[in-house]
């Protein structure tokens, strides 16, 4: 099989398309840089490097770096490989790369090599159904009553069934208010999820969820209602509201995953992240019976793990405006995300946006986006 020869770093900078946030914060730029890594017979596999509050480095000094800190280990390496090593760094070797090269050098590993095998990633993966169930998520904390109505509406006129909304304001009575306009935006009887981003202690996630089950809302999952490692605590939210899964899990590492599992302080375990190790997190899962849920993963590219996976039971979709990076993004129909079966993950940079879309330099700020995702987009 080829081994990676180069790679290409291209910078992009614009404006979403509505404020982007939870409970904690909130942002409205798009900072990415796609990284490729090209192989000896033409093959490109790509993955994406991504700041969510601030302006990513000039191309040159991103291309600067990956040289020298990443490159060296991975030129003249065959990406089958590269994806099963296990290494254990020590002392001051235990350290990320820089700029999330490695969650890009991950993706893009996992790309050449499902291309090289002649497989969709999800095939390479072990699975055989492309078909995922995914559910409509606002990341809508910050945006206004009508169009966070409208969102949810439009949603539910393309097929989403499932939706999930972001809580965890002081005012309790907030979060009921946005319960009650969902209903009114979907119909009657939704699959409601709703995320806390860490808003609460153990005692105040008790308290709303039974408030909100008084008040005749069916929560399928709380999603991280209070701190991410505070494992005793999730346990007992778990415990006292059995009539509500616990979904948590997206903001730890492989060994905290681990933790988590074992302390038995979860249900649905959301992950995103490196393949490798999203892949080794639900191996575990699997083993203690725990349900995998996929979180935001960017261009979608997650649906791959999904489908690979008989414990996955959703995937995330936010309806955000990056698709014109993508030669072909993921299609969503009736309510599920479909796995791409061309070779590799399928959402290899289009040369549209390389050439009409790209940001060289922070000095050059922002380029305006492509297309508005459809079918959805915000007044």
């Amino acid at each position: 099989m080829s081994t990676i020869k180069d790679f290409t770093i291209t910078r992009f900078a614009f404006r979403r398309d509505r404020v982007i946030g939870d409970s904690q914060v909130g942002f409205d730029v798009c900072n990415v840089a796609v990284l490729e890594l090209h192989d000896e017979s033409g093959r490109i596999g790509t993955g994406w490097l991504l700041n969510l509050f601030h302006p990513l480095p000039d191309r040159a000094e991103l291309e600067r770096c990956f040289r020298l800190e990443a490159f060296p280990g991975l030129r003249g390496q065959h990406p089958a490989g590269l994806i099963h090593r296990i290494s254990r760094p020590r002392g001051g070797n235990q350290r990320p790369l820089s700029h999330a090269f490695g969650e890009a050098i991950d993706q893009a590993l996992w790309d050449l090599a499902a291309q090289q095998a002649g497989l969709p990633l999800y095939r390479f993966l072990g699975g055989s159904n492309p078909r995922v169930p995914a559910y409509a998520s606002g990341l809508d904390f910050h945006l206004s009553d009508a169009h966070y109505v409208e969102f949810f509406a439009k949603a539910k006129a393309v097929g989403f069934t499932a939706f999930k909304i972001k809580i965890g304001h002081p005012d309790l009575a907030w979060d009921l208010h946005r319960l009650k306009l969902l209903k009114e935006a979907v119909g009657p009887n939704p699959t409601i999820m709703v995320d806390a981003n860490e808003a609460w202690t153990p005692k105040q996630a008790i308290r709303a969820l039974h408030v909100y089950k008084d008040a005749g809302h069916d929560i399928l999952w709380i999603e991280d209602p209070c701190l991410r490692d505070d494992f005793e605590g999730l346990r007992q939210v778990s415990e006292a509201v059995p009539f509500t899964h616990l979904n948590t899990g997206e903001y730890l590492d492989l060994t905290g995953k681990r933790r988590l599992i074992e302390a038995r302080a979860v249900d649905f375990m959301n992950v995103h992240g490196k393949m490798s190790d999203v892949m080794r997190a639900c191996w575990l899962a699997a083993e203690y019976g725990v349900r995998i849920t996929l979180g935001n993963t960017f261009l979608e590219v997650g649906v791959h793990i999904a489908a690979a996976l008989p414990e996955a039971d959703w995937i995330e979709y936010s309806f955000q405006n990056y698709n014109h990076l993508a030669k072909t993004p993921i299609r969503f129909e009736n309510g599920y995300a479909i796995a791409p079966d061309t070779p590799g993950h399928g959402l290899g940079l289009s040369d549209e946006a390389r050439y009409n879309h790209a940001v060289e330099t922070v000095a050059e700020g922002l380029r305006p986006s492509g297309p508005p995702p459809a079918p959805i987009q915000l007044s």
